[in-house]
């Protein structure tokens, strides 16, 4: 891959707070395209990373050079991403349509029925046509993170966020929502950044990914998850995909 065809480029990032450090040194690249899945234990720094990722936190060292626009036409312009937060944080006196509409009345001078039409097409788009009326206590936990995953859409994005998007759910209603996700980056060629631990969406959806590590504040493995699993000889990376105890690494 071509240096343009990176939409995330990670430098020697070092992350934490104060004296406080959760990964060092880091380096990585997510594709233009690509399903790129963030995973590893508790408190490794999963969501941390995203805030970096996404500009909420500032580097300690190192850098994060997120791009955007379209490469074969030469415009790399301002990134244009969606974050999908792991409780959805859709706002509950809101109606889903109004939620989904937020960053089109925030960001854009869009007339009421151009951001109407919008918000209609997110909706069908996620499989929540009907629901614009709704409160979000009236949707079930598949919905909410549908609807949230419509809101990231609102502005058109290049890349999208998905923070822990089948936390909660029955496994039927992840494997839904990991099909939702594949549609979304195959058809609109969206690149797709996703944080999670759950074993079954990380080896349905995961083109590529990164592990990191608490106890060494790196990261420890890196590519196709399934191969990873299948393949690898790093007792932690096979102790996190066969889902071992610690003490049964070997």
């Amino acid at each position: 891959m071509s240096e343009r065809d990176a939409m995330i480029e990670v430098r020697d990032l070092t992350m934490g707070w104060d004296d406080v450090i959760l990964q060092r040194n880091a380096r990585f690249r997510v594709e233009r395209g690509e399903i790129f899945v963030i995973l590893g234990g508790s408190g490794c720094g999963k969501s941390t990373l995203m805030r970096y990722l996404t500009g909420l936190e500032a580097p300690l060292a190192g850098e994060v050079l997120v791009k955007g626009g379209d490469p074969k036409l030469q415009t790399l312009g301002p990134p244009r991403f969606g974050v999908m937060f792991q409780s959805g944080a859709l706002l509950g006196s809101y109606t889903v349509g109004d939620n989904v509409a937020l960053p089109l009345t925030e960001w854009t001078d869009l007339p009421r029925d151009a951001v109407s039409a919008i918000v209609q097409a997110k909706l069908r788009l996620v499989g929540m046509d009907h629901t614009e009326g709704l409160l979000p206590a009236e949707l079930s936990g598949g919905m909410k993170k549908r609807a949230a995953i419509a809101r990231a859409l609102a502005l058109e994005p290049d890349l999208l966020f998905l923070d822990e998007p089948s936390a909660g759910l029955d496994p039927i209603t992840a494997a839904e929502l990991d099909e939702l996700i594949i549609a979304l980056n195959r058809d609109l060629g969206l690149t797709v950044v996703v944080v999670t631990h759950d074993l079954d969406s990380i080896a349905r959806i995961g083109q590529r990914c990164i592990m990191l590590d608490r106890e060494t504040k790196s990261i420890i493995a890196e590519g196709d998850p399934r191969r990873l699993r299948d393949e690898s000889s790093d007792p932690q990376v096979r102790a996190f995909f066969h889902r071992q105890p610690k003490d049964a690494r070997s």
